[in-house]
């Protein structure tokens, strides 16, 4: 949500970012907006001047009561209550109005930072940076879910007698290498000095409402039926709604934390939950990494965020690019955003396994997120990315480590939390 000071003063600026995310039906909001900022404002100027005239007036009843002079008095008090009636209308005027205003507000996109490509949508994403060599080996990678299946390591049929499809069951070997990677992606972090945490996975109606824009909220979140509570769909949810109303130390800034969770998403308008394999789930985990910091620092721990994922999927020697995400394919509280793909050689091509975005200070102005400094009290910008997202961290880990024989060779960086092994053999 964009500060409405901004959107007063620079109409023009905010209805041409609407042009640029093509979201043109969102244009009236802004005209929509100001006239009611315009008279929310004069509403509560009329309410400022009578709480001044009250104050006065009953002082001026004081001394006409000290002096004796009951009629001018109470004439007076008349005209008080008068004013108090038109007060209390005011007041409720006042917040209709701002309900009103924060509620547009909420629909109107953030402020694209200037260096995102425009586009309509995910296929005009632009390409930054390869690392590590895609190869195709010579001979052919098997299905995720047939590498899986040679260690006896899925079962999607009792998955979906139990939670029907999008669930999953990973066993033996498959579930200690997806454990093993969650760990290993907790240690890299903690040892890049981001403090480690394990959130609530439920947040309350409030807290989903600062950290995501409606249309997410409506094709990812699952609500506890009865209760004012939704299941977490990243745990970013419930780390930066840890701050929430708070003002946080401007010392302790940079916050840095990286967080585990279970995750869990309707995919409402996605391209349809697998049959087979584990690519598009329900139900995953998750590594992730959380920032706020000062708004001068943000770009800078945009970049080191993202840089921190491509490492940790190259110590598991699986090359991967990094993607710009275009205007119209950014949420509408981000302002840049880049995503971190793998390389498939099954499919010859890259997918995403990770997801990094800079909000400014969208997020803490819905909280109420802030710090105070030399120049005053401001909001803190909040950023977030993936570490690890599993299984499609763990569909990446196994077609680049795959051998011709269906072994599966365990990188140095996951020995450790593998037992020593160093290759796992296929049973079937």
């Amino acid at each position: 949500m964009i500060d409405i000071k901004f959107l007063r003063e620079n109409p023009d600026i905010v209805k041409d970012n609407i042009r640029k995310k093509f979201q043109e039906e969102k244009l009236a909001l802004v005209d929509e907006v100001i006239a009611l900022d315009a008279e929310n404002r004069r509403a509560k100027q009329e309410g400022d001047d009578l709480r001044a005239s009250r104050n006065k007036i009953s002082k001026e009843i004081g001394k006409l009561m000290g002096q004796g002079k009951k009629e001018e008095a109470e004439a007076m008090k008349a005209e008080v209550a008068a004013g108090a009636k038109r007060l209390a209308e005011l007041e409720g005027q006042e917040a209709q109005l701002q309900e009103k205003i924060t509620g547009i507000m909420m629909k109107i996109p953030n402020i694209i930072d200037p260096s995102v490509p425009i586009g309509r949508d995910d296929s005009e994403n632009v390409e930054i940076q390869k690392y590590g060599e895609p190869t195709v080996p010579e001979f052919e990678v098997p299905y995720h879910a047939d590498i899986l299946d040679s260690i006896s390591g899925l079962d999607k049929e009792a998955a979906g007698r139990v939670g029907g499809n999008g669930f999953y069951y990973l066993m033996g070997d498959a579930a200690r290498i997806h454990s093993s990677m969650l760990s290993y992606a907790r240690d890299f972090m903690i040892d890049k000095g981001f403090t480690y945490c394990i959130p609530p996975f439920m947040i309350r109606g409030n807290v989903v409402d600062g950290v995501m824009s409606f249309t997410e909220r409506e094709a990812m979140m699952y609500k506890i039926e009865g209760e004012d509570l939704y299941l977490i769909g990243t745990s970013e949810h419930s780390m930066i709604g840890r701050f929430k109303g708070q003002i946080v130390n401007e010392a302790s800034l940079p916050i840095t934390m990286t967080s585990y969770s279970p995750c869990f998403r309707k995919e409402v308008g996605s391209h349809g939950i697998e049959e087979r394999g584990v690519y598009r789930v329900h139900q995953f985990e998750k590594q992730e990494m959380i920032v706020l910091c000062k708004p001068e620092d943000s770009m800078d721990w945009y970049n080191k965020m993202w840089s921190y994922t491509v490492e940790f999927f190259r110590s598991l020697d699986i090359p991967v690019r990094t993607l710009e995400c275009c205007s119209g394919d950014l949420a509408d509280l981000k302002v840049k955003s880049c995503d971190v793909e793998a390389w498939s050689p099954r499919q010859q091509k890259y997918f995403e396994v990770g997801s990094c975005s800079t909000l400014s200070d969208a997020q803490a102005r819905r909280l109420g997120i802030r710090t105070k400094g030399e120049n005053g009290t401001y909001y803190v910008h909040t950023l977030n990315n993936t570490v690890l997202a599993s299984p499609r961290g763990l569909i990446a880990f196994l077609e680049n480590n795959v051998n011709e024989d269906g072994s599966i060779n365990i990188p140095e960086a996951l020995q450790p939390y593998m037992g020593g092994k160093k290759k796992i053999l296929p049973n079937k």
